[in-house]
């Protein structure tokens, strides 16, 4: 790989920039360390989230805010699972009521074991969840989810309304979702994210769901970049990345491009008429 490899330049409005979040420490991330069998248990069920992961809820939301990136981020996508929902929210939900407006919390109180008080929905962005950004699917309960209409009775603000079937039909007690299923399934969902008019996205998910997806990019880079762009994501760690549509899947227009000549009048440049002289001085 040539180490002087040229930059690349884009139209601004055929980018987007994704905030990808790996899900907090949840008690199934514990007890796998302990005993790898500990994922196949019953026990860990659509896991919920650690005390020390909800701490680290708490350092990354004073991040986002510390960083003005929750001013930035347009929607919020997660995985419908418990410690994905935990994490999006804690990071990025709304701050207290306030002012006696009343409107459906992301999270209600104490939600999944959480010990957590409810978390507002005012002065966020949305929350939709999405199964495409599921961690590997099968086998493993933790990775199974639980009925949709009960997560809209944990955390009612987010819209699960991309979620066709209420029940988990995607995951398989017999059958584990093979590496190179979950990386076309992350190509499809972002090439999904090409259907949203959102510039600026979080993204809620897996470690092993991120892993696989972003394997895919970084072959046209220096080797130190695609090391940065594939390697595994800690708990709750957050990498902002730019993707670009090289193939005319999205149509959004140019909103911050302006083009010119209002009032209209005589531009032609100096370079333009250089080119055209030789051409205009031939004799036929």
């Amino acid at each position: 790989m040539d180490a002087t490899i040229s930059p690349g330049l884009y139209p601004l409005h055929r980018c987007k920039t994704l905030h990808l979040v790996r899900h907090a420490q949840g008690v199934h991330n514990v007890a796998g360390e302990i005993d790898h069998a500990a994922y196949s248990s019953e026990e860990y069920f659509d896991a919920h989230l650690t005390p020390l992961g909800w701490q680290q809820v708490d350092h990354l939301r004073n991040h986002v805010h510390e960083t003005g990136l929750s001013k930035k981020v347009d929607l919020v996508i997660v995985s419908p699972l418990l410690r994905t929902m935990q994490t999006a929210v804690g990071v990025f939900g709304g701050e207290g009521y306030k002012d006696g407006i009343e409107v459906p919390p992301l999270m209600v109180a104490n939600a999944g074991q959480s010990d957590r008080p409810e978390i507002s929905s005012l002065n966020c962005p949305p929350f939709v969840a999405v199964e495409l950004c599921r961690e590997h699917l099968g086998v493993h309960p933790c990775d199974r989810r639980r009925s949709i209409n009960e997560y809209r009775s944990l955390f009612p603000a987010i819209d699960f309304s991309l979620i066709e079937n209420d029940d988990d039909v995607l995951w398989k007690a017999d059958t584990r979702e093979k590496n190179e299923e979950v990386a076309a399934r992350g190509m499809k969902f972002l090439s999904w994210l090409w259907t949203r008019k959102e510039k600026e996205i979080a993204i809620v998910t897996h470690s092993g769901f991120l892993y696989h997806t972003l394997s895919a990019f970084g072959s046209d880079c220096h080797p130190s970049v695609k090391d940065e762009i594939c390697k595994h994501f800690k708990n709750c760690e957050l990498r902002s990345v730019v993707i670009i549509d090289r193939s005319m899947m999205g149509s959004d227009p140019a909103t911050t491009n302006y083009p010119g000549k209002i009032p209209s009048g005589l531009d032609l440049p100096s370079d333009v008429a250089d080119e055209k002289l030789p051409d205009e001085g031939k004799v036929n």
